[in-house]
């Protein structure tokens, strides 16, 4: 029996932690784990074997780290049929009498994509793509794709394997004590574009112990219609004897998975820390629970890499602007490749109130294949409003749902049989939320009954694909009143029927009620009020215009979606300001200063505005009046979880950039840093994204940093600190098996280097866990790490 039909009624036990107890079984510190599958497989298959003895369904195999990055492709191979055939043996050898699975086990590569890191997309996805093969022709039963902290990784891992096997895949993504990645994604997010993509089943793994998990995993229950998955560590890592362990007992371990069971999670097992007992006591008390059924869930999400959007009561706004119909200004933009234009647009619809913005660059002379998916990764950096990706062009569409990092909306698909031949098939393998015109090959009909069969029809053909109407959002199309006096009544008819009668959701690009007429935003907002009590689910407008924003609020606020009318209040109260403030904001797109280009992520601006104001004011002093006060800013915004890690290295980036201007304009002896840093990944561990992102941060806070890589052992540490005279060196891990090293690197530098601070970080560890293994201080990110860095340096100072 497949997996995946053995989970509709029963609860799958996944196995427990590999690392932990490979480390207990002698494994050195910084040394890779999946090479054990060559030199002591039969330690491996113990462990393996003790899993399934504890009563285990599904066990994974030692291939965690198993990637062309770390391996050649003929050890790659070596390893990863190795570790299949050893687990499929602890199978047979088992005297278990439970359903077993070998699953392909599948982590991160340890890099971050760009935008925010070096590694194409792409090349992610072939990564992933030659283990999953790789697996296949070995005899994998499944791919569980677990641990990522990164939601557009994740994606390309998941692509990997859709587009490689026709295996089961599960996927599990470890989440902060914020309840989100490390990259800014809330479970809600994930839920939508891993579902969207096709996943068999989702969850969390690793990060926090099973109560810590719970919110999150409560989050999956509430809007998954697959399985949820749930693998948490033991509680949290202490030190003992030079050993990592964990505090949680079996049984303590065991009640909390089983309360998750209760509520519904279908998958369970355990991470870091977990051990063959944790297991055989979390199944004795998950036995005692019957299985809850998969519900299927009804909410309609479009995604960005942050948050998802659902239609449902409240109306959703679609910013309309980055499109070149009837904009000279836009199609100017387009033809010079004027990506900051679009950028700007882009951040002053958001902060006019778009919920989600429509992405048009539909011109004759435009290659949309080339440059849609362009602007979609740069706006992708400087926004995390979710978008719609608006093309009659499938060859662009599926360019730009490629690299998209989340749940699109898709504009769009119709009633010609070549439309949805074309697009429905990309919706069925990247997700997305498909935006449907009712019109056909006889055109738009002019009745509202004639326009809802063609909305018949685009149902029954999307469930042909496995499409649930609930990702297909109709659009009755709004006509010129000026041509048709009768053309808004059908439309309006339409709307209600399609919300009433086929329980789907609708949109209307307003604005083209009004063409031909003057005052068009006085006719649009009334058209717009009329939709609404129509049922109306979003609608494809300018949020630069006053009159939109006063129907929406009021709306809102008359039908009691507005909590103590709250929204609304704001609203009215500063209308003047904002009719001024969004007056300008429209009549000046691109926005000045240096400090609003830092803070929105914007390079090339920050480069040219810096060259500005280096012929008016003094290298220093721009520094200490616009770049420093703009990256604290960003840096409480990250804290207090108002913009996410993406956001603060696209800011980080762009004071970079101007920071490279002015050091040329400073005189080299006033150019020596604040202090001098060496920071590395410890020896074992290939794990940089976080150690990059604090150099990135340091620097930009006038540190001058020695980045000596990854895997980095202790001696070559100690010997750089002392060659570069360090004030601090900063070490990194976030693997539990490479822990020890950092112990090692931490004893060795005060024995040779005393005098220097020591500050340690990563996913593995905790402030406790820091100051047992003897460091000076903990960060849990690249911000905490500016400021211990500036207290240590007081410190030594004194």
């Amino acid at each position: 029996m497949k997996i995946t039909e053995y989970i509709k009624n029963n609860t799958i036990y996944l196995d427990g932690g590999m690392g932990t107890v490979l480390q207990a079984k002698g494994l050195p510190a910084g040394e890779l784990p999946e090479r054990w599958n060559l030199s002591f497989p039969d330690r491996i298959k113990a462990i393996h074997r003790a899993y399934f003895d504890a009563g285990c369904n599904v066990v994974n195999t030692n291939t965690f780290g198993a990637n062309s990055l770390k391996f050649s492709y003929s050890e790659l191979e070596e390893i990863i049929s190795s570790a299949i055939r050893i687990a499929r043996r602890a199978a047979e050898e088992s005297e278990g009498i439970q359903k077993k699975w070998v699953a392909l086990d599948i982590g991160p590569t340890g890099r971050m994509l760009r935008p925010l890191g070096d590694l194409d997309f792409e090349d992610a996805v072939e990564i992933f793509a030659a283990t999953v093969r790789l697996g296949v022709k070995y005899g994998a039963d499944l791919v569980f794709i677990e641990t990522f902290n990164d939601s557009l990784e994740t994606k390309a891992a998941l692509l990997a394997a859709k587009e490689s096997c026709d295996l089961p895949v599960f996927v599990s993504n470890a989440y902060g004590e914020d309840g989100k990645l490390m990259t800014g994604a809330d479970p809600v997010s994930m839920v939508a574009m891993l579902e969207g993509m096709g996943a068999d089943a989702i969850g969390v793994n690793c990060s926090m112990g099973p109560d810590a998990l719970l919110p999150v995993v409560k989050e999956y229950l509430k809007y998954s219609s697959l399985p949820v998955i749930m693998k948490p560590n033991a509680g949290l890592p202490k030190s003992q004897q030079g050993r990592t362990v964990y505090d949680l007992s079996y049984n303590e371990f065991a009640r909390s998975v089983a309360e998750a069971v209760s509520l519904g999670v279908k998958a369970v097992g355990g991470c870091c820390g977990t051990t063959p007992m944790h297991l055989f006591a979390m199944i004795n008390a998950v036995e005692q629970i019957d299985p809850i059924g998969i519900e299927k869930k009804n909410h309609t999400l479009c995604s960005s890499y942050t948050h998802a959007v659902e239609f449902s009561d409240s109306p959703v706004l679609i910013g309309e602007r980055i499109n070149p119909t009837g904009k000279p200004r836009f199609k100017e933009a387009l033809r010079q490749r004027d990506i900051q234009y679009i950028l700007n647009e882009a951040i002053a619809e958001e902060q006019s109130g778009a919920h989600i913005l429509d992405v048009n660059l539909g011109l004759p002379e435009i290659d949309e294949g080339k440059l849609l998916p362009s602007v979609i990764y740069e706006l992708q950096a400087v926004t995390d409003l979710p978008l719609q990706i608006d093309t009659s062009d499938a060859t662009a569409m599926e360019a730009a749902l490629r690299c998209y990092n989340g749940k699109a909306v898709i504009n769009s698909v119709n009633g010609k049989r070549e439309s949805m031949d074309a697009i429905f098939p990309l919706v069925k393998k990247y997700g997305g939320i498909t935006v449907c015109l009712t019109l056909d090959e006889g055109g738009i009909p002019v009745r509202a009954e004639d326009r809802v069969e063609i909305a018949k029809k685009i149902i029954a053909e999307a469930e042909k694909y496995g499409i649930d109407k609930k990702d297909l959002i109709f659009d009755p199309l709004a006509m010129a009143v000026s041509a048709d006096k009768n053309a808004p009544a059908q439309t309006l008819r339409a709307v209600k029927m399609i919300t009433e009668e086929l329980g789907c959701h609708t949109v209307l690009g307003i604005s083209n009620v009004s063409f031909g007429l003057p005052s068009r935003d006085v006719i649009n907002a009334a058209f717009f009020t009329e939709a609404l009590s129509n049922g109306l689910s979003a609608a494809i407008m300018n949020p630069f215009s006053v009159e939109m924003m006063k129907a929406y609020h009021a709306f809102r606020a008359l039908r009691g979606l507005d909590e103590g009318c709250a929204g609304y209040i704001s609203f009215a109260e500063s209308i003047s300001e904002s009719e001024k403030a969004v007056s300008q904001v429209a009549a000046d797109p691109d926005g000045t200063g240096l400090q609003r280009a830092i803070f929105k992520g914007l390079k090339q601006q920050a480069e040219s505005i810096t060259k500005e104001l280096l012929k008016e004011k003094d290298p220093l002093q721009i520094v200490n009046t616009e770049i420093i006060p703009t990256l604290n800013r960003v840096g409480e915004e990250f804290e207090a979880k108002r913009i996410y890690l993406p956001g603060l290295l696209m800011s980080a980036e762009a004071a970079k950039a101007a920071f490279e201007i002015i050091k040329c304009a400073i005189p080299k002896e006033k150019n020596d840093g604040k202090g001098r840093v060496v920071i590395a990944t410890v020896k074992g561990d290939i794990h940089d994204i976080g150690k990059n992102i604090v150099k990135l941060i340091l620097e930009n806070y006038g540190y001058a940093v020695t980045d000596l890589g990854k895997s980095v052992s202790p001696k070559e540490i100690v010997s750089a600190a002392i060659r570069e005279n360090a004030d601090i060196v900063g070490l990194s891990a976030l693997m539990t098996t490479t822990v020890p090293a950092m112990e090692e690197t931490v004893r060795l530098l005060h024995r040779e280097h005393p005098e220097c601070k020591i500050m340690v970080g990563g996913a593995v560890l905790t402030e406790e866990y820091a100051k047992r293994i003897g460091a000076d201080a903990y960060a849990k990110d690249a911000m905490e790490a500016v400021k211990q860095a500036e207290k240590l340096l007081k410190c030594k100072q004194i």
